[in-house]
């Protein structure tokens, strides 16, 4: 099984937060029964979060060559249109890091079918970011890795969340805001599928605080937090 990179080992038992690691391994070891069925594409996922659980979210092209000189291995694209986007997919391929493309938010691409199929065929990201349940389906037929993403307001979107990632079976939940411990715990426990959390992550306790709370990956668009 593999353990939390040994950066990350260190700097996580610095705050005495030796629970971390004994639950990052469980999660691990648990993920591969649920993501596409523990083959190749789970793995891509989980293995490169067990080095590294940061993710660089670019919101703004001019970002991304800061994402590629950081140790981030994951980067998620919520930025780009029918023009750039396979340059910056490829740009990140060259530097040897994992590329997901959230496809409703790539100008000049309709977010529905075809489009997920022209962005998996010409663009060929790792995987895509999505918050339609359909366009799961249709990108797991396509082979490819899908994460669904949430937002949570209240009682009644945490209900229907979790009611739709049981649906849907995507491969990881992307949940935002992420600083919300109980609410991810809450997810994780009740979903058993990987889950990242995003937005409103501003310093180190809050990347602890979703570890503990069984998230696997924290997705960000602070650069300070690219680099602890």
């Amino acid at each position: 099984m593999k353990t939390l990179g040994k950066k990350y080992q260190e700097n996580l038992f610095s705050f005495e937060e030796a629970g971390i690691i004994a639950n990052f391994q469980n999660w691990h070891a648990n993920c591969f029964s649920n993501m596409a069925g523990g083959d190749s594409v789970g793995n891509l996922l989980t293995d490169r979060l067990s080095e590294n659980p940061i993710i660089a979210a670019i919101k703004s092209v001019d970002k991304l060559d800061d994402a590629l000189k950081s140790s981030v291995e994951i980067i998620f694209l919520l930025t780009g249109d029918v023009f750039n986007l396979k340059e910056m997919v490829d740009k990140i391929h060259k530097r040897r890091k994992k590329a997901f493309v959230h496809v409703d938010l790539i100008e000049g691409i309709s977010s529905d079918p075809v489009g997920l199929r022209f962005i998996c065929e010409t663009v060929q990201p790792d995987g895509i970011i999505t918050t339609k349940g359909h366009l799961i389906k249709a990108a797991k037929k396509m082979k490819v890795l899908t994460i669904q993403r949430l937002f949570i307001l209240d009682s009644l979107s945490l209900d229907t969340g979790i009611h739709s990632i049981k649906t849907h079976n995507p491969d990881a939940v992307e949940i935002l805001p992420g600083v919300m411990p109980k609410i991810t715990r809450h997810i994780v426990n009740g979903t058993q599928i990987p889950i990242i959390t995003g937005g409103l992550i501003k310093d180190k306790d809050d990347v602890i605080q979703s570890l503990k709370a069984g998230a696997m990956g924290i997705s960000t668009s602070s650069e300070d937090i690219w680099e602890l």
